[in-house]
């Protein structure tokens, strides 16, 4: 069967046929390599890295209890491994993988007596990201792009049903394959829905990619299903634009923009997106979770039938960024001023004493 007969989710998606080839991490740390023909679990034969993070190393293996079947193992870093927090979320990501079963999320398999090293199996995906694709080809047929966005909305419903929000949904997540499937992958930030404000949550690491993250997940305020449906959005509109919605040179400043005002509306980036393409997307990307897609599958009727979204006028309502004072956005300018109040309060707390002091 031809890659153009196969009827994959993406079947109709042009942009589908002619994927660019993955370009694979491959973060330098100073740790040992698997070797090629290392065995694991009795059946798992390790023949070639493939990808290495600051986080993990993934290798191409072959299932001896499958007839050869190739698969993918993921192993933790040792720096990693000896960190209770990244082992745990490590181990997480696993314990979420396998209750999964969509053809939209990345398929985990079962291995009921695991040796060697700790790791976790998975099928191995022949295509390449979003990322890459986007990377080549700077942005999308409007048709393709909601085409994408449509399928992996529906893999994020499966997702929440089982009670767990993705959090760094991002288009080197997202998976093409040559077959015309899509996959989401990396739930090492999967976690259940955060209902209430966590106490100092302030202090802990703000989860996800700056680039697509919700403004509650940078203010560090409750998230859940509806952070995924921002993230989403935010590949959407730089699948239509070419572009991430907030641009700045520093990441983190991207990120804080969103938190007070709007993206540029896409059709004033790209004039021939469709008025209703631009309603789907800003929809998705309102400041306000309330205002938003309240789920997943609310978003995915919309772009499953664009033709039935009534215009609201929103792309006529948005606001510029306005400047804020942040650690992330304005570090240095930050640290300064934050410093300049310390020493301040140190010399009145000096002066008051002083003034207090005996014989004075």
């Amino acid at each position: 069967m031809s890659v153009a007969s196969l009827p994959g989710p993406l079947a109709d998606v042009s942009v589908g046929r002619n994927l660019p080839a993955m370009r694979t991490p491959m973060t330098e740390v100073i740790e040992p390599a698997v070797a090629p023909g290392t065995r694991f679990d009795e059946r798992f034969v390790v023949r070639e890295l493939l990808s290495r993070s600051h986080r993990s190393s993934i290798y191409r293996a072959e299932d001896a209890a499958a007839g050869g079947r190739l698969v993918a193992i993921k192993f933790p870093l040792l720096s990693v491994e000896s960190d209770p927090a990244g082992y745990a979320r490590f181990r997480r990501e696993e314990e979420i993988g396998l209750q999964l079963d969509h053809p939209g999320l990345l398929r985990f398999l079962p291995v009921p007596r695991k040796t060697g090293r700790p790791h976790f199996v998975t099928e191995l995906l022949d295509g390449c990201t979003l990322a890459d694709l986007l990377h080549a080809a700077g942005r999308l047929p409007e048709r393709d792009a909601l085409r994408i966005a449509a399928v992996a909305c529906e893999a994020m419903a499966h997702l929440h049903a089982l009670g767990f929000v993705h959090r760094d949904l991002k288009p080197a997540n997202l998976v093409l394959g040559h077959d015309l499937t899509l996959r989401v992958i990396d739930f090492g930030e999967a976690a259940p829905p955060e209902r209430k404000a966590r106490l100092l949550a302030a202090l802990t690491p703000i989860v996800g990619t700056p680039e697509y993250m919700a403004p509650e997940q940078v203010e560090h305020r409750p998230n859940d299903e509806r952070t995924d449906i921002y993230s989403l959005g935010a590949v959407l509109y730089e699948m239509l634009t070419g572009v991430v919605p907030f641009q700045n040179a520093d990441a983190w400043a991207s990120a804080y923009q969103r938190t007070t005002g709007d993206p540029i509306a896409p059709r004033e980036l790209v004039p021939g997106i469709s008025p209703v393409a631009e309603e789907i997307v800003l929809h998705a990307l309102q400041r306000d979770p309330a205002q938003r897609y309240p789920t997943a599958a609310a978003f995915l009727a919309e772009l499953q039938a664009p033709e039935r979204v009534a215009i609201s006028g929103r792309a006529g309502r948005l606001r510029p960024p306005r400047w804020r004072l942040s650690l992330h956005g304005t570090p240095i300018l930050a640290g300064v001023l934050i410093g300049a109040g310390a020493i301040a309060a140190l010399v009145g707390l000096f002066i008051i004493l002083t003034k207090l002091a005996p014989g004075r």
